[in-house]
């Protein structure tokens, strides 16, 4: 869903951005409006929460949309609101997410000019805002790896090729890609694996194994040197052992980039919101956001807002026992409110 409201004058355009999913995790949390949906998830029946924080982020920008609505008249811009769903990805088959809204013009008719975007993080306390240049969030790859091998009899294992043995072979191998092929003091990189399905019976040695994960970059040059030392190490090592292998990387989110010359604009009025004690420049992280295709169109900044309550454990995002104080939605209102104001009235620009 998109919504616009122009002010006193037509520009400068910005774009402001909240994301909207559900996970398939099964709430545990205390609270009265503890979820207790199901739906089906591959082919499984599963809980549905709100496991991320992604419902406060709209809650936030419906927040904002009444603000900037009521000081219409004194906006000397326009402000596109964009309500992104599938932020977790697209049902599988389908195409959603930014990268979606952004194929079908949503930065356009009016151009988009700059964008703005928030998650809110539950081990980040109440009253802090997280923020960096250039980039904060990696890129990433989910992949797929099937073995063939040949079946035999347990007891008999020269009698066929050991697809196991070849995947166990696989995922050590692949993990000195980032140990011993990346440079680490110039950036982080991840190669994961998360799934793993072979065999049926203990004195069988399967025909075949297929394997999933996830491949993280915070630079483009080293993603692309991760796929190439992926692809050797998976065709020689199943060559080596008989089998044949197939590696498929899929496309994914690039880097959520914060673009510096807007970065070094916007930072005082982060900083105005929460105070310059509360406002912390962080490291990278290795987590996703599919942001990144707004910011690759336009200039964007992505940051991120403390939610964790006073005295409770932060029990992690995509957990059953993921929990946001809601006293911090308050903050991310005020952020997102100045930015657009500051901009327009060219104390960003």
């Amino acid at each position: 869903m998109v919504a616009l409201l122009e002010g006193g004058k037509p520009w400068p355009v910005i774009g402001l951005r909240a994301d909207m999913d559900a996970l398939p995790v099964t709430e545990r949390t205390d609270v009265p409006f503890a979820s207790t949906a199901t739906g089906v998830n591959q082919g499984k029946e599963v809980g549905v929460m709100h496991a991320c924080g992604h419902d406060t982020h709209m809650a936030i920008l419906m927040g904002v949309a009444k603000i900037l609505t009521e000081m219409k008249d004194e906006l000397s811009g326009t402000v596109k609101f964009i309500f992104q769903p599938a932020e977790e990805g697209a049902p599988q088959g389908e195409e959603g997410g930014a990268e979606l809204m952004v194929k079908e013009g949503v930065l356009q008719n009016p151009d988009v000019d700059v964008i703005f975007g928030l998650h809110i993080i539950d081990d980040t306390p109440v009253g802090f805002i997280e923020y960096r240049s250039e980039g904060i969030m990696a890129s990433s790859n989910s992949f797929s790896l099937d073995i063939q091998g040949k079946q035999a009899h347990g007891s008999s294992p020269w009698a066929g090729v050991d697809p196991i043995i070849t995947a166990a072979q696989i995922i050590n191998n692949a993990q000195t890609i980032v140990s011993r092929n990346m440079e680490l003091t110039k950036q982080a990189a991840v190669v994961t694996f998360g799934v793993i399905e072979g065999g049926v019976r203990s004195n069988i040695i399967p025909e075949s194994v297929s394997m999933q994960g996830t491949i993280r970059a915070l630079d483009e040059e080293m993603q692309q040197h991760i796929f190439e030392r992926f692809e050797t190490i998976v065709t020689n090592t199943a060559e080596s052992n008989g089998a044949e292998a197939t590696l498929t990387i899929h496309d994914g989110y690039p880097i959520t980039y914060n673009d510096p010359e807007l970065t070094a604009m916007m930072a005082p009025t982060l900083e105005e919101v929460a105070g310059d004690e509360n406002t912390l420049v962080i490291n990278a992280i290795t987590g996703a956001e599919d942001f990144s295709f707004f910011q690759q169109k336009v200039p964007g900044l992505y940051f991120f807002v403390g939610g964790k309550a006073p005295g409770r454990d932060a029990a992690g995002h995509h957990t059953p026992d993921f929990y946001i104080d809601e006293s911090g939605m308050k903050l991310g209102v005020r952020a997102m409110s100045y930015l657009a104001i500051n901009y327009m009235s060219g104390s960003g620009m």
